[in-house]
């Protein structure tokens, strides 16, 4: 059993080639800072889906003019992939805005929230304890039912 299928190998090296090309052939300037973050391949290799991320830009509009432009190009970019790589049939590119980082991130914030809000609960119940602990002036640790131990 080999250890990497074709359409994996096809697809990292059309994930690398597309990054240099769309950095440095695509001269639109609508286009913005694009990353190829995966691409997945058919099995017969006829469709390569291009997942791209967009540095900074977010908002749909943005998202929608950038993936046109791509398209817009996926023939100029197919034809340089065919001189680059050898294949014998270069697969048609499908660009996809990839949503993945930015649900990454949301998910990144709602965690660090919970858990300053968790700190805070903790924090509230460990001052409301030493106060309890103040009020009864003793200091000697308390059993659940009030009685020294």
């Amino acid at each position: 059993m080999r250890e990497f299928k074709r359409t994996d190998r096809v697809a990292d090296q059309l994930q690398q080639e597309l990054a240099v090309l769309i950095q440095r052939e695509i001269k639109d300037p609508r286009l913005g800072m694009v990353t190829v973050s995966s691409v997945k391949v058919s099995r017969d290799l006829g469709y390569a889906d291009v997942f791209v991320t967009l540095l900074g830009e977010n908002d749909a509009e943005r998202v929608r003019e950038n993936l046109g432009v791509l398209k817009r190009a996926a023939g100029f970019l197919r034809s340089q992939i065919a001189r680059r790589i050898k294949l014998r049939h270069v697969p048609e590119l499908r660009f996809h805005y990839d949503e993945s980082v930015l649900r990454g991130h949301h998910l990144s914030a709602l965690i660090d929230e919970a858990v300053a809000s968790d700190q805070r609960q903790d924090a509230a119940d460990d001052a409301s304890s030493d106060d309890n602990a103040s009020q009864r002036g003793d200091g000697a640790p308390q059993r659940g039912d009030g009685e020294p131990r």
